[in-house]
């Protein structure tokens, strides 16, 4: 898998500066748009169009931080689509009772408890965020020897943020109806 973050000559981090990522995909841009290179031999051009193509997914990688984070965890080997990860059982009895109540929605639909669910996991989602912030945001200046354990703590979150990603989007299906 290619690094991106060596790409662009930068650290690996979660939290990245927009603006400075956007110039750096246009300053390789520049660099490496296969247009500038016309006159060039034909393996000059190949390899510019490699970089080019490089570059945007570098660029649409980095720049979604959703995608950087797992870009990162898929990075360290931790991040295995084929293996059922493990989340802490605390959080997946939250989202049982959560899922029990949109069952209950399926049979019997009420607008007010529709609200009631999307609060509840709004609220677990904004605790989540809450904690990891500050690990998301010193990751980069972290030692070496401490990042394994963050990027466990990272790679819970982001699970336990696709489940609710699913969760949020079964309520987004109840809307419609009411």
């Amino acid at each position: 898998m290619p690094n991106y973050f060596a790409f662009y000559d930068l650290p690996e981090t979660f939290v990245l500066d927009d603006a400075a990522l956007k110039r750096l995909y246009y300053a390789k841009s520049r660099e490496t748009h296969p247009d500038f290179h016309a006159t060039s031999s034909p393996e000059n051009q190949a390899e510019m169009l490699r970089q080019a193509t490089r570059n945007t997914d570098a660029y649409r990688t980095l720049a979604d931080a959703d995608q950087r984070m797992a870009y990162i965890l898929r990075q360290h080997g931790l991040l295995d689509e084929t293996k059922q990860a493990q989340l802490p059982p605390d959080f997946l009895m939250d989202m049982m009772d959560l899922n029990e109540q949109l069952m209950d929605l399926e049979t019997s639909p009420d607008p007010a408890a529709v609200a009631r669910v999307a609060a509840e996991a709004q609220a677990v989602a904004d605790t989540l965020d809450a904690g990891i912030a500050p690990l998301l945001t010193g990751y980069a200046e972290l030692p070496a020897d401490h990042r394994p354990a963050a990027l466990q703590q990272v790679l819970t979150y982001y699970l336990k943020k696709r489940y609710l990603l699913r969760i949020r989007q079964q309520v987004a299906t109840f809307a419609p109806r009411n």
